[in-house]
């Protein structure tokens, strides 16, 4: 299956991205605490430690445990890996029930953010 195989299983409504995923694009979503929020709970490389959270796992390491197909999955739908994670499903809007107002009805990433999100983990080794 290829990109966005994921939104053909009906798992999100965010539209497939038009263009591959840029790592450098990714990096900075993921470091960017306001747009993402990943490094409030993920250690991430290159993201200073008084900046990032220890709740989850460490996102160092995690392009070789998981090919981009798996990554995709857990931004978009993590809860089908742990019904009980606080991560939020980046790409889904139907089902939420914890949105803030103003972004009810949209995903908190947008397919393209998604793809450069997966770019980058995907060069974690």
């Amino acid at each position: 299956m290829g990109r966005g195989w994921w939104l053909l299983l009906g798992l999100c409504n965010v539209a497939m991205a038009a263009a591959p995923g840029d790592p450098a694009r990714g990096a900075a979503i993921v470091a960017n605490r306001a747009l993402s929020q990943c490094v409030l709970c993920h250690p991430a490389p290159g993201v200073p430690a008084h900046l990032r959270g220890d709740l989850a796992p460490d996102l160092a390491g995690v392009g070789a445990r998981l090919n981009a197909e798996q990554l995709r999955l857990r931004i978009v739908e993590p809860q089908r890996f742990n019904p009980e994670t606080i991560m939020p499903a980046y790409g889904r809007i139907d089902g939420l029930t914890r949105a803030a107002p103003a972004q009810r009805g949209k995903p908190l990433l947008d397919a393209q953010q998604i793809e450069d999100v997966v770019a980058y983990l995907a060069t974690l080794h």
